[in-house]
């Protein structure tokens, strides 16, 4: 029972090293995200957006009014 305590303890510090590694790590998916009202979608943008761009190396739309 002790073991799974320091299990946990060892996960915790392992994941908490990489936290900030979900950071978008393509060019064009930050150019995306910082213009006003612009996000990411895979597949067609909603009816009343238009496709500006591209996100994730090219795998995705950047929609934005």
């Amino acid at each position: 029972m002790k073991v799974l305590y320091l299990l946990f303890a060892v996960f915790l510090l392992l994941f908490q090293a990489t936290s900030g590694s979900a950071d978008p790590l393509f060019a064009d998916t930050t150019a995306c995200r910082s213009a006003q009202g612009s996000f990411c979608r895979a597949g067609a943008c909603p009816p009343t957006f238009a496709a500006t761009g591209t996100c994730h190396g090219g795998l995705m739309n950047c929609c934005s009014k």
